[in-house]
């Protein structure tokens, strides 16, 4: 991973549900693995609902944790989830209590998610009482690239992709980009440094 210079760190006053959206190639992944680990006492990764099987040495209550598929439906007709979704025949989602015991704790809880799972989330949200600690917690950051050509241009240098897949990638990315105006805060990735350095200020000034 690329090195990056640390930022000194200030006390975490108001914990945050940080919710963090990006198209694939923005440089979302590699910022929160930054964040994450230079303020692992305050801030923690929230970790997920899946009733898809662990793979590798995945275990329970770090990747994911895993239910069976009448565990995850059971806990949807009960509202225990804060957001989810069915991908490729597998439930993935977010528990309230997971969230709201990790605020109560004064933890900050990171949440990597697509645009409409932020919007899922914020819907949830503004049921509640304005008073509720998730409410008053809510926190949403977009991450995009400096434009399409430099996004084009990351997600073929990766290797990872087909062309065609990388194509796919790029329209999905207009898409996402389109609902950049409905975030709290908007950072271009255009150096890490400097987008890192953003991205961890704006989080210092939500928690004041």
């Amino acid at each position: 991973m690329t090195e990056i210079k640390r930022i000194e760190n200030d006390i975490m006053k108001q914990p945050l549900l940080i919710i963090v959206s990006a198209p694939s190639g923005a440089g979302k992944s590699t910022l929160c693995k930054i964040l994450l680990d230079e303020m692992r006492d305050s801030i923690k990764y929230s970790v997920s609902c899946t009733t898809r099987k662990p793979r590798g040495a995945e275990k329970d209550g770090e990747a994911y944790f895993f239910l069976s598929k009448e565990q995850f439906e059971g806990r949807i007709e009960n509202n225990e989830f804060l957001e989810y979704a069915l991908v490729h025949d597998n439930y993935y989602g977010t528990l309230d209590k997971t969230v709201r015991d990790a605020l109560k704790n004064g933890m900050s809880i990171l949440m990597d998610i697509d645009v409409q799972g932020r919007d899922k989330i914020l819907a949830h949200i503004n049921k509640l009482n304005e008073d509720d600690i998730l409410r008053k917690a809510f926190f949403d950051v977009f991450i995009r690239p400096p434009d399409m050509v430099e996004l084009e241009k990351r997600l073929t240098s990766r290797g990872e992709d087909a062309p065609d897949v990388i194509a796919v990638r790029l329209r999905n990315a207009k898409i996402e980009m389109e609902s950049a105006h409905k975030y709290m805060h908007i950072i271009i990735n255009d150096d890490l440094q400097r987008a890192y350095n953003e991205f961890k200020e704006v989080i210092q000034k939500g928690k004041e």
